[in-house]
């Protein structure tokens, strides 16, 4: 089995690339590996797997095409222009989330590459105004350039799964938190940055009202979700092409109070206020509560509290 994961030298990408090599999908560990992104990801040593590490820019000419050739399995495409950075650069942004997309599908069609594409989109498909609680069947209303291409990647994929160009299945993912890297251009990195900076004895700016809203899953969350995806057969999803992840609904005020109740109000005195409109207008445009039927009949995981993604986020730092 051969696993191609683009985007590997993200969050997300590394993790997942350590848990492919130690679980496999569906229990087989894959004999190749590729790992893609801008600059080439450090290779893990002594696996029985054979594992490339290429440092590509999926928007030069023949990049693509060079993937298909390679005639993966399994392709994880988690690489993206996140939402802030999305509105800042439309070109680029457009390049990677949209026509990089497009390149490699049409690619995979035309060299006859047939493979389970498994593709990280987001819960910024959506837009106001929702309901308390999102259904499944909502009609996209994307209010960002992120959201929108990310919503006519998925259309993409659905229609080359239903031509049988590819076998696909878009993971509509919660916002990640907490992230250990450094902030990203991500509006919703703030999330991440009032635990992280804190626990660390650093301050954090609050861009949001601390009542907001938000729609989260921590970093193992996704990664099982990924590997659980890549392993389902088309005989099991039928028509399913598109997935909203299971997450927790929560406020910042929550997330903050758990913080102190972990680390102490010393922690949470960190958090500085300081109001970003450019921010606040992106992120409360996502929905923060989802119908997620799909998602459970297919056995994706949840988080059980926020406690305890501060606890496991914790526990990797050694705090």
């Amino acid at each position: 089995m051969h696993i191609m994961i683009i985007g590997a030298s993200g969050m997300i990408g590394s993790k997942l690339t350590a848990r492919v090599l130690e679980k496999g999908v569906n229990g087989e560990i894959p004999d190749q590996l590729t790992l893609i992104d801008l600059t080439a990801c450090p290779v893990p040593k002594g696996m029985t797997a054979t594992i490339k590490s290429l440092a590509l820019d999926l928007t030069k000419d023949g990049s693509c095409r060079k993937l298909a050739e390679f005639r993966p399995d399994i392709v994880f495409f988690l690489a993206a222009v996140v939402s802030s950075a999305a509105e800042e650069n439309f070109e680029k942004a457009f390049q990677i989330n949209v026509y990089a997309v497009l390149t490699l599908l049409e690619d995979f069609r035309e060299t006859d590459v047939r493979p389970k594409f498994v593709f990280s989109s987001s819960l910024a498909v959506y837009g106001p105004p929702f309901p308390d609680k999102v259904p499944e069947d909502l009609i996209l209303r994307p209010i960002s350039s992120y959201g929108t291409q990310k919503a006519m990647s998925e259309f993409m994929i659905s229609d080359y799964t239903r031509k049988g160009f590819v076998d696909g299945l878009s993971l509509r993912l919660p916002t990640i938190v907490v992230r250990p890297s450094q902030p990203n251009a991500a509006a919703s990195g703030f999330l991440s940055g009032i635990i992280r900076e804190p626990l660390a004895g650093l301050t954090a700016k609050l861009p949001v009202p601390s009542e907001t809203m938000v729609w989260i899953a921590s970093p193992e969350i996704a990664v099982e979700s990924l590997l659980l995806a890549a392993g389902l057969s088309r005989s099991d999803l039928g028509n399913t092409t598109v997935i909203n992840l299971r997450g927790l609904s929560i406020s910042v005020a929550e997330m903050i109070e758990t913080l102190i109740s972990v680390a102490g109000q010393s922690a949470a005195s960190l958090i500085i206020p300081e109001e970003n409109s450019a921010v606040y207008n992106i992120v409360r445009s996502w929905p923060y509560n989802f119908e997620t039927k799909t998602a459970k009949k297919f056995g994706f995981p949840q988080d059980a509290e926020f406690r305890a993604i501060v606890n496991q986020y914790k526990s990797e730092i050694n705090v």
